[in-house]
């Protein structure tokens, strides 16, 4: 697997257009290839910046965006639930905001799609999948890593029951995360601060398979059959 970063001009908030500098990228595409997009730009993109001002504002931006929230020690991070995803303040940012939080996407999902429909247009290519990438922390470990909040164009899970390890052992549960394992790559050289790179191309990824459908139900399992069900569920017993 290989990734080719790209390079942009800096995006610009409260709104930029980013669809001229996707045009471009799209020369560089291939069959097979997978972009990621950081979901910074394309919130920014879509108008999805709020003017930074006070603690209390941001605390209550916090709640409007949450799917499931919880109030922490932190004063400027709450811990929340969006999109199926445990994620810091409903990923409101102020990192490289110029003065403005930067929401998440409206439907990270759809912003994937509506890329991905615009570079299979400009390109023709068949074979192409394009993830929304966000920054996460892992519970228990320093750093953060990359996650995808919205995908398009691939299945994003590898079912691995029925297969056998090395020692012929049936696999009776194993599934591979796909999407954010490619996510964590890419972001790997996307970096954090002032790189300047929100987006790379994801070329040759193994036991990739790419679809037309909508397979976000692949990835997504319901609350109650997460295993870290029992940590999460006073979240999802509180307040919404």
């Amino acid at each position: 697997m290989h990734i080719l970063p790209i390079k942009t001009r800096v995006f610009l908030p409260p709104q930029d257009d980013i669809f001229p500098t996707l045009e471009k990228v799209s020369r560089r595409l291939h069959d097979g290839d997978v972009l990621v997009v950081t979901s910074k730009i394309v919130a920014i993109g879509e108008g999805r910046c709020v003017l930074a001002s006070t603690a209390e504002a941001k605390k209550k931006l916090i709640e409007q965006e949450s799917d499931f929230r919880s109030f922490n020690q932190f004063e400027d991070s709450l811990f929340s639930i969006k999109g199926n995803t445990i994620i810091a303040s409903a990923g409101i940012d102020d990192s490289n905001g110029n003065g403005y939080w930067i929401l998440w996407p409206k439907d990270p999902m759809q912003s994937a799609k509506n890329i991905w429909r615009f570079l299979r247009k400009e390109t023709g290519i068949k074979n192409l999948g394009v993830i929304i990438s966000d920054s996460y922390c892992t519970p228990l470990r320093a750093g953060v890593i990359g996650i995808a909040i919205g995908f398009h164009g691939f299945h994003p899970v590898v079912n691995h029951i029925g297969e056998k390890d090395i020692f012929g052992r049936k696999f009776k549960f194993s599934k591979s995360n796909i999407a954010d394992g490619i996510t964590a790559s890419a972001v790997a050289v996307m970096g954090e601060t002032s790189e300047q790179i929100p987006m790379a191309i994801v070329r040759e990824a193994p036991r990739l398979v790419f679809t037309t459908l909508d397979t976000r139900k692949e990835l997504l399992i319901d609350p109650k059959k997460d295993i870290y069900y029992p940590l999460l569920k006073p979240i999802y017993d509180g307040k919404r």
